[in-house]
């Protein structure tokens, strides 16, 4: 091979490009004299800024996409918990290629989202980002996936050993019980709300709604206080919440009265939020 084929691919070329990119960086850094005691300073208005941001986000519950623990819940079924609350939990389920779920009755309203791959309830195709709600009382047939699929479960008796059995028991009974619902991530809906801010509602319950949030790249939502826990799943992209930042496949719980700083998103998110509606916080 002559000189003129090479690539990038070569590890010549690769230590080239390296090379000029090292040299460009070096040529833009400007050395910066300390003056005496100005490291203990900006020491002490780093650690200022970082305890005043634990204060802000008190009480508030994220878990990390590679946090947390995975268990079997039956051959090729594996469950992760997010939250537990009185009306359910909300978990990460992931099933194999061949793996199914048998018959069942819901005692609570159950949410999910397929996240990955694909889920077949009887003659219901769900892929990435469809939507699917089952009401109380509302009747499962088996659920299977051929080539296997991750969902997230907002509602779930996963997790308490009575309810299942009762959701078990239950799906054996006649009847399919209140209609079940679904949101295809095709299906239109989508509304502006803020500039660079768009909604889908997917769900309504009393006084709370399930809805997907669309943040363009710059995209800005004013802080506001919660009147209920309020929960959301980063589907893809990033978001700030004041500083936190959260990443696709990351959990987020704010309790009911606790305050979200400016949320805002430098690249774009697409993200499940659950709750009643915010209250802007006064200037």
């Amino acid at each position: 091979m002559n000189s003129e084929s090479k690539g990038l691919d070569d590890p010549t070329a690769e230590d080239q490009v390296e090379s000029a990119w090292l040299s460009l960086i070096g040529e833009a850094l400007v050395p910066h004299d300390l003056n005496a005691g100005e490291p203990a300073g900006v020491r002490s208005r780093l650690l200022r800024r970082a305890a005043a941001s634990v204060r802000r986000h008190a009480g508030l519950i994220t878990i990390r996409r590679g946090d947390g623990a995975w268990r079997t819940l039956k051959a090729g079924v594996r469950v992760k918990l997010l939250c537990e609350g009185a009306q359910g939990a909300s978990v990460l389920i992931e099933l194999s290629p061949g793996a199914s779920l048998p018959a069942h009755r819901h005692q609570h309203l159950e949410e999910g989202i397929v996240l990955r791959g694909e889920l077949r309830l009887g003659d219901l195709h769900l892929g990435p980002g469809d939507y699917h709600v089952s009401p109380p009382g509302s009747r499962h047939g088996r659920i299977s996936s051929a080539a296997g699929g991750l969902a997230y479960l907002r509602g779930s008796s996963l997790g308490h050993t009575s309810q299942v059995l009762g959701e078990l028991l239950g799906g054996l009974l006649p009847g399919a019980g209140p209609p079940i619902h679904s949101v295809l991530a095709s299906d239109d809906g989508w509304e502006a709300i803020a500039d660079g801010v768009e909604q889908k509602i997917l769900w309504r319950d009393r006084d709370r709604i399930s809805r997907f949030l669309r943040l363009a790249a710059g995209a800005h939502l004013s802080p506001h206080a919660h009147d209920g826990d309020e929960e959301c799943l980063i589907l893809r992209g990033d978001a700030f919440v004041g500083d936190l930042l959260l990443q696709a496949g990351d959990f987020h719980l704010a309790p009911s009265g606790s305050e979200h700083g400016e949320v805002s998103s430098d690249c774009g998110a697409l993200a499940f939020v659950r709750g009643r509606e915010v209250l802007p916080l006064r200037a």
